[in-house]
């Protein structure tokens, strides 16, 4: 391990770690947890599973007791009205020039308006036609684009001897799969990674000033954007089987449309869930085998002992979720419980908000051998890096896909790259992954696939 692979994820002293999980705050992170969060995330499931923490809500680090809080969700909202009231909808944020139409600021009618932070029925008429367009067999036709999307964006990468993992590569992917969900004219597609990053950024635990300004400013352009992208879907439709927006603006065969301003919102997080999380899985993936050498060989031989595609797609499989589970790219979800209730044993009070740690589950001894090492060949993996019950991620066999698709032509064209300068570190707590990766390709890379 050279020294730059060497700090990618600093080590947490468990004395720190212990300091740490005993004045956690999610409004008041410190750096060092920023960067490794999982000696933290130990420290909590021995000690303090269910932490109460400063603000009254609950932080939940067993992968039991996180099942069981997704699995009710008759009991367990994922509606973010009362959460989100009090951080977004506050003076100068819901006031010109940032309120919407119906006064609140863009912001909370953005965030809880999506599927995401919503129950039935908006949540299960919106998913519903979601998932019609995305069947099986329409995923499988984007295969084919998919793979030429990849190799690309490999050939700029050969001709200029490296680039950036994240900028060139990892991010550049999920942009282009839902702009052609959407169809949105690649000639418009430049501000959507901006804007995307600015919306989710707006999630974490605590805003300065500056980001909360310019996640107003992201939804407000992003929906002048769709406006005019929406008014001339209408007049010119698409698809349905494959248009995602199409789908969307026609609603059901029962007639049940979307308003506009689900429709308009739920664009939005179509673009964003798809790309954030997905951009992280295939970064932190790749970066992780830098981290890992010993697993980046065995995968290396485990691809090229495979004797068809079939055996390869199933290797790469494997490993898709064992990086979905050593480095969850959205971190924490949250829950608020309607009723007093219990799980598995613990009493909550009526109103309780809860947050999921799913980093911390997905790590969990209990559920994984050896949970602390990544292992490309893990089986029978039970991870919630795309939830579970009700709310389990629409797109997640379409980031499987573009995980496979990405990781395993970048190894086959250049299996000797590696990392020019210390990668770095987007520093969220709900979402891990990089912002840069610098890397070069190392020896002449294989001939093209």
């Amino acid at each position: 391990m050279n020294s730059l692979t060497s700090h990618i994820t600093p080590a947490l002293s468990p004395d720190r770690a212990q300091k740490i999980a005993r004045s956690l705050d999610l409004r008041a992170l410190p750096r060092d947890f920023l960067d490794n969060p999982y000696p933290v995330y130990a420290a909590l499931r021995e000690a303090e599973p269910f932490k109460r923490m400063p603000d009254g809500s609950y932080f939940l680090t067993r992968h039991a007791d996180l099942v069981a809080v997704y699995r009710d969700a008759k009991v367990f909202s994922s509606d973010k009205q009362v959460e989100f009231g009090p951080k977004y909808n506050h003076a100068p944020f819901n006031q010109p020039p940032f309120a919407t139409a119906t006064g609140v600021a863009p912001l909370f009618e953005h965030h809880t308006n999506s599927l995401v932070f919503n129950d039935p029925p908006l949540h299960t008429r919106v998913r519903r036609l979601i998932m019609g367009a995305l069947t099986r067999r329409a995923i499988e036709a984007m295969e084919p684009g998919l793979v030429q999307l990849v190799d690309s964006l490999l050939d700029k990468i050969e001709t200029h001897g490296g680039g950036d993992l994240i900028e060139d590569f990892a991010s550049a992917i999920p942009v282009e799969i839902i702009g052609n969900l959407l169809d949105v004219p690649h000639a418009d597609r430049e501000p959507l990674r901006g804007w995307s990053l600015a919306i989710l950024g707006a999630l974490e635990p605590s805003l300065t000033p500056e980001q909360e300004a310019l996640g107003n400013r992201s939804v407000s352009e992003f929906l002048a954007f769709l406006r005019e992208l929406v008014a001339k879907r209408r007049q010119h439709p698409g698809d349905p089987e494959q248009d995602v927006l199409t789908r969307l603006i026609q609603g059901e065969e029962n007639g049940d449309a979307l308003r506009e301003v689900e429709l308009l919102q739920n664009c939005v997080f179509l673009l964003n869930a798809g790309h954030e999380t997905t951009t992280n899985l295939i970064g932190n993936a790749l970066i992780s085998l830098q981290e890992w050498p010993e697993q980046r060989e065995r995968l290396m031989g485990d691809l090229q002992q495979a004797s068809n595609c079939e055996q390869q797609e199933k290797v790469l499989g494997l490993a898709v979720d064992e990086f979905l589970r050593f480095e969850s790219s959205n971190q924490l979800s949250n829950r608020r419980a309607l009723q007093a209730t219990q799980v598995n044993g613990v009493e909550l009070p009526a109103g309780a908000l809860l947050t999921l740690c799913i980093g911390a589950a997905n790590r969990d001894p209990a559920v994984y051998d050896h949970p602390e090492q990544l292992n490309l060949r893990r089986t029978g993996n039970k991870h919630l890096a795309f939830g579970f019950g009700v709310h389990q991620c629409a797109g997640l066999s379409l980031a499987r896909l573009e995980g496979r698709i990405a990781i395993g032509r970048l190894l086959q064209r250049f299996p000797d790259y590696k990392l020019t300068q210390a990668p770095l570190r987007g520093g969220r707590a709900r979402f891990r992954g990089f912002l840069q990766a610098p890397f070069s390709i190392g020896s002449a890379s294989e001939n093209k696939p």
